[in-house]
C-alpha cells in the first residue's frame, strides 16, 4: 500500500506517534487509507451538507475495511459572486483545488481517494488533482437541490436573475420580486437546472467515476445518503483490484462524456473543464471533438434553462443511466468501458429505461438531430467560441446583429440596465477571458436581465469570458483569441455588423480586411490592474480554446 511509507518500519515511528495522536488505533493505521477531500462550508447551499455526504462516506469505508481521513477544499459559491469582483475569483479556484488535493494526497500517502464535491469548479478541480496522483478514486457530490416553486410554477436560481429584469422593465412588482427571493432556492443542493455543477456530476456519472445515480439523485433524498456508502464501499473494492482513475478516464470515456454533454445540452462550461480533466489524465481532447460529435449526436433534453423541466425530473424519468440506454440505441456511445462499479458501462445501464418520454425524449423525436453545444469558428474567434445552441430560440440559430461594444460585464449591464440595448443588436462584452478579467468571469446577470425584459430571442451576447449554465438564449462565450492577447474582438466597434449561423458553426465580424489592419495600428489594449493571486493567474493561464489551464 502506498501509506506503508507513512506507517511501517521502525523509522516511522514519529510518524506513527501522530496518528495516535489523532486517536487511531493500530488496527487503523494498518488499514488501508482512504483520504476523503470535502467541500463542506457554510457559504456554498450546494456544499452546507456535504458533511452529512462525508459521515456517510466514512461509514462505507470502515464497513469496508479501510480507515477514511477527511481533508478540506474550498469552493466559490458562483450565485454569490456573480455580478461583482467576487466573480473573479471563481474559475481561478479550480486550479487551487487541483493543487491542494494532490498536496493532501501526497503529504499523508494516501491509498485512494473519495473526492466530495458538488459545485461549478469544485468538481472538476478535485478531478484534476486526482488524475495527477492516479491512485484509486471515485466522486459522490452533494446532489441538486430541489426545484422552487412560485405562482404555482417551478423555479431555480436562473429564475431570480430573470426576476430582477422583469422587475426593472415594469413587468412584475416589488412583491412579486419578493416572491422569486424567498422561494426559488428551496434549500441545500447544487442549483437546480442543467447549471454547471449538474452538468459536471452528470458528466462524472457517463466517465464512469461515479456511482449510478450520481448525477441525479437530489440533496435531500435518502438515496443520496445510501450512494454515499456504498462509494465508500466501493473505493475499497477499487483500492484491492488497484483500479486507478486513469484506468477509467481514457480517450474513450472522454468521447463518451462530449456526446452525452450535446445529448443532455449540458452548460458551456464543460467545454473549458473537460478538456481540463482530460489534460491531466494525459488524454487529447479539443474543441474540434465537440462539433464533430454533434453532428450526429441528438439533443434529447431540455432542463432549465432550457426547458421547464429540472434534475429532480430527470431523476424520476430513470436519470442518466436512462439516457444513456436511450442513446446507446444509435450506437453513439462506446459500452465495454470500465467503470467504479467495477462493471463496464454496458453492464451498468442494462436495466435502465426511460420513464417519462416528455423528458427524456427518444432518438426518433428529438428536440434537435444535432447536439445542445455548438464551437463557432470565424474570424472573429479564430480558436472558437462555445454556445448552448439547445437553448437558443429557432430564429437566432442564423441572423446578422449590430455591436454594441463595453470594456467590462459592468459597463454592459449598465447599458442593458439603462434601455440602451435594442432588437437586433449584439452585446459584445471583452476584456473578461482568462488573462483579460483575470479569471473568466461567469456573466448570468447581463443575459438574464435580457431574458427577462423579453429580448433574449432579439439581442445576442458575445464575450471572450464566460456564461453561467443558468444562460438562455444566443450567449456565446470563451471567444479565442481574447482580447486581451490581441484577439479580433477587441477591435469590434459599435455599429459593426456581425454575421451568426450556429447551424454552420460560423461566426464573422463583417468588417473588411483593410479595416481591421488600420484599426489594429490604432489598438490600445485594455489591462485590467490585479495584485495577489489574480496577478500570478494571468501570468500562467492558458487559452479558453485550451481548458484555461495552466501553461506547463
Amino acid at each position: 500500500m502506498k501509506s506503508d511509507v507513512v506507517k511501517k518500519r521502525p523509522e516511522m515511528v514519529p510518524n506513527r506517534s501522530l496518528f495516535k495522536a489523532l486517536g487511531f488505533t493500530d488496527e487503523e493505521i494498518e488499514r488501508p487509507l482512504i483520504g476523503v477531500v470535502c467541500a463542506k462550508s457554510d457559504i456554498v447551499p450546494g456544499h452546507a451538507h456535504l458533511d452529512k455526504i462525508a459521515e456517510a462516506v466514512k461509514t462505507g469505508i470502515l464497513m469496508a475495511g479501510g480507515t477514511p481521513i477527511v481533508v478540506p477544499a474550498i469552493g466559490v459559491c458562483d450565485g454569490i459572486a456573480m455580478g461583482h469582483e467576487g466573480m473573479k475569483y471563481s474559475l481561478v479556484t479550480r486550479e487551487l483545488i487541483a493543487d491542494s488535493t494532490e498536496c493532501m494526497a501526497r503529504a499523508h500517502a494516501f491509498d485512494g481517494l473519495v473526492l466530495i464535491p458538488n459545485c461549478d469548479k469544485i468538481v472538476p478541480g478535485m478531478l484534476m488533482g486526482a488524475c495527477r496522483l492516479n491512485l484509486p478514486t471515485i466522486v459522490c457530490s452533494g446532489g441538486p437541490m430541489l426545484a422552487g416553486r412560485v405562482n404555482g410554477h417551478k423555479t431555480s436560481l436562473s429564475s431570480t436573475f430573470e426576476a430582477v429584469g422583469k422587475y426593472l422593465s415594469g413587468k412584475i412588482t416589488e412583491e412579486e420580486l419578493q416572491e422569486y427571493e424567498d422561494h426559488s432556492c428551496p434549500g441545500c443542493g447544487s442549483c437546480s437546472g442543467m447549471y454547471t455543477a449538474n452538468s459536471m456530476n452528470c458528466m462524472c456519472e457517463v466517465l464512469g467515476i461515479a456511482l449510478p445515480g450520481h448525477g441525479t439523485i437530489p440533496a435531500v433524498y435518502a438515496d443520496r445518503i445510501r450512494l454515499a456508502k456504498h462509494s465508500g464501499m466501493k473505493i475499497m473494492d477499487l483500492v484491492r483490484n488497484n483500479v486507478k482513475i486513469r484506468d477509467i478516464l481514457t480517450f474513450d470515456a472522454f468521447t463518451n462524456a462530449l456526446t452525452m454533454d450535446m445529448v443532455l445540452g449540458c452548460s458551456t462550461n464543460t467545454m473549458l473543464h473537460l478538456p481540463a480533466i482530460a489534460h491531466e489524465a494525459g488524454v487529447k481532447i479539443d474543441l474540434e471533438m465537440a462539433n464533430k460529435i454533434s453532428e450526429h449526436t441528438p439533443n434529447l433534453c431540455h432542463l432549465a434553462p432550457a426547458g421547464p423541466t429540472y434534475m429532480e425530473d430527470l431523476n424520476e424519468a430513470g436519470g442518466i443511466q436512462a439516457v444513456m440506454k436511450e442513446v446507446s440505441k444509435i450506437f453513439a456511445l462506446k459500452l465495454d468501458l470500465p467503470t467504479v462499479t467495477g462493471k463496464t458501462i454496458r453492464e451498468n445501464i442494462s436495466k435502465a429505461y426511460n420513464k417519462n418520454e416528455n423528458i427524456i425524449r427518444t432518438v426518433d423525436n428529438p428536440y434537435s438531430k444535432t447536439g445542445g453545444i455548438a464551437v463557432l469558428k470565424g474570424n472573429i474567434a479564430l480558436n472558437g467560441c462555445v454556445v448552448k445552441r439547445g437553448a437558443v430560440d429557432p430564429n437566432m440559430l442564423k441572423h446578422t446583429c449590430t455591436a454594441k461594444c463595453y470594456n467590462s460585464e459592468e459597463e454592459a449591464i449598465a447599458a442593458i440596465d439603462g434601455g440602451k440595448i435594442q432588437k437586433g443588436d449584439i452585446v459584445v462584452i471583452r476584456y473578461e477571458g482568462p488573462k483579460g478579467g483575470p479569471g473568466m468571469r461567469e456573466m448570468l446577470a447581463p443575459t438574464s436581465r435580457l431574458a427577462g425584459m423579453g429580448l433574449d430571442k432579439d439581442v445576442a451576447l458575445l464575450t471572450d469570458g464566460r456564461f453561467s449554465g443558468a444562460t438562455r438564449g444566443a450567449s456565446i462565450g470563451h471567444v479565442s483569441p481574447e482580447a486581451a492577447e490581441g484577439g479580433l474582438i477587441g477591435l469590434v466597434e459599435d455599429g459593426d455588423k456581425i454575421e451568426i449561423d450556429m447551424i454552420k458553426c460560423t461566426i464573422n465580424l463583417l468588417v473588411s480586411d483593410e479595416e481591421i489592419e488600420k484599426r489594429k495600428k490604432n489598438f490600445k489594449m485594455v489591462l485590467k490592474p490585479v495584485t495577489g493571486y489574480l496577478s500570478r493567474y494571468r501570468k500562467l493561464v492558458t487559452s479558453a480554446s485550451t481548458g484555461a489551464i495552466f501553461e506547463e
